[in-house]
């Protein structure tokens, strides 16, 4: 073989071995979910492992048809153990599950809250320690009284969802995005731990997941979204730049 052939080959065997080691394998609860999805396909159009996780056994095929891997778990009925097992071997965990807007107030706290406490507690015994929860908007202060008594319910159970993680030995990452939309996505946002109301599309969430698992230097921050004018790439590198690191261990973020 020749010089050129032999250092062909070792580049495309070291593209290879990049590519095995860079590859993750990401856990979903909630995976059937239109966040979900978005993030499964991120993911598997990349080249990383999707496993969604999903109450109903109907939606396994859905998700194997977007290249996922499915695994039947109901958060709100099994135990930690369960959920470790099917947490075992990833190299990160997202929650994305939710009660959804038809459900009553009693499930706000069942799954946006036991089932994100439960989901949390297994990652951490399956020793995955990269997590990121999707929260909401205002689920850091008490719901004013006007506030739908079931929403407010909601941003209840976020918050405590999110204070629980927050005294968890995790890598965690917390994201609050604004009202979500099903336009398409545009890849442009505002990212910080603080930012005015507004829309974000879901598709464009699931980007901005992605990419801060991408970044483990946003582990320990609480981030506000919503659509903007900067890349998304671009937006997650900004988002921990500006934000003091003492500042986020101390959970002040």
């Amino acid at each position: 073989m020749s010089a050129t052939g032999a250092a062909a080959l070792l580049d495309e065997r070291h593209r290879r071995v990049l590519f095995t080691v860079v590859a993750m394998r990401v856990v979903i609860a909630g995976g059937h979910g239109q966040i979900a999805q978005h993030i499964e396909r991120c993911l598997v159009r990349r080249g990383d492992q999707a496993v969604g996780l999903v109450r109903n056994p109907d939606h396994v095929p859905v998700l194997e048809a977007l290249g996922a891997e499915a695994r039947v778990v109901d958060l709100e009925n099994t135990d930690e153990a369960l959920v470790a097992d099917a947490l075992a071997g990833a190299d990160a965990a997202v929650f994305a599950a939710g009660a959804g807007p038809g459900s009553g107030i009693p499930r706000k706290d069942t799954m946006d809250r036991a089932g994100s406490e439960l989901f949390a507690r297994a990652a951490k015994r399956a020793g995955v320690s990269r997590y990121v929860l999707i929260s909401a908007m205002g689920a850091e202060v008490e719901p004013g009284p006007d506030v739908d008594p079931t929403f407010a319910a909601y941003l209840r159970a976020k918050g405590l969802s999110e204070r629980s993680l927050r005294a968890m030995e995790l890598d965690w990452t917390i994201l609050r995005p604004g009202m979500l939309t099903n336009d398409d996505p545009t890849g442009l946002v505002e990212l910080a731990p603080g930012v005015a109301r507004g829309e974000v599309s879901r598709a464009d969430v699931a980007e901005v997941i992605v990419a801060l698992l991408d970044e483990p230097r946003t582990a320990g921050m609480a981030l506000e979204l919503v659509g903007g004018r900067t890349p998304i790439k671009q937006a997650v590198a900004d988002s921990f730049r500006t934000v003091d690191i003492h500042h986020r261990r101390a959970g002040r973020t």
